[in-house]
């Protein structure tokens, strides 16, 4: 059975093992991508933000906390909303269960979008980028990471397991669709290019930037093995666009 969107987090099994594996100090997530997007974002002191694909909201708790102004948190998974939501309690925060294909996007309503991991997962990113560009108001800020495009484009290195020492880069240039065997399920996720993500962004209406491939740094890993394999290959992409 193949998973789609945020379907595959409503899988209890799935849900339970990919959030432990998540919660490793020295995950990709924990290591290299959350560093970066605290980079990219800057201040967001009493800012209204939109959070595309918030997962568990645990990253607007700390927005919130750090000064955030307001935090709206779109997820298409029912079991993760639930995890959301007993997650932020805090004032000015909302959790909605929706797609961000979905989603009515308001205009002019918000000074930063983010998405983190997620924006993978949509098969329309043109549309999606013109909804969040619309959204934002006057010089807002889109700051998103999606898995990197070299290790989108094929999924063949994963038959040596999670794990593996060496990957396949293969149909780079061939966008679409892709299927990942991932936490024994096989999840549907969108291969682009990184020229594609610009063209994409940048035909909308947003100015990049900041770009970054996830360039680890030693200060945070605990296991200077995994630092050492983490240098071997990007895992993460990200952008930060303006309006």
């Amino acid at each position: 059975m193949e998973y789609r969107g945020a379907s595959v987090y409503n899988q209890q099994d799935f849900l339970s093992n990919y959030l432990k594996r998540r919660e490793r100090k020295d995950s990709p997530n924990n290591a290299i991508e959350g560093p970066i997007i605290y980079e990219m974002i800057g201040d967001f002191f009493e800012k209204n933000i939109l959070d595309l694909g918030c997962g568990d909201a645990l990253f607007g708790k700390e927005l919130l906390q750090l000064g955030a102004k307001s935090y709206t948190g779109l997820e298409g998974s029912e079991q993760m909303v639930e995890l959301a939501k007993s997650n932020l309690q805090e004032k000015n925060a909302e959790i909605l269960c929706e797609s961000m294909e979905t989603f009515d996007y308001p205009i002019g309503n918000f000074d930063l979008v983010t998405s983190r991991f997620a924006i993978h997962y949509v098969s329309d990113v043109n549309q999606l980028f013109q909804q969040i560009y619309n959204t934002l108001n006057a010089n807002g800020q889109f700051v998103f990471s999606v898995q990197h495009p070299l290790t989108t484009s094929t999924f063949a290195s994963k038959l040596s397991g999670d794990k593996r020492s060496n990957w396949i880069v293969d149909n780079y240039f061939n966008d679409g669709e892709r299927k990942e065997p991932w936490i024994e399920k096989v999840v549907v996720k969108y291969h682009r290019t990184i020229e594609q993500y610009f063209t994409s962004l940048t035909h909308v209406g947003f100015k990049v930037i900041d770009l970054r491939e996830g360039t680890p740094k030693r200060e945070h890993f605990s296991n200077e093995e995994e630092f050492v394999r983490r240098n071997r290959i990007p895992v993460v992409l990200a952008f930060s666009c303006i309006k």
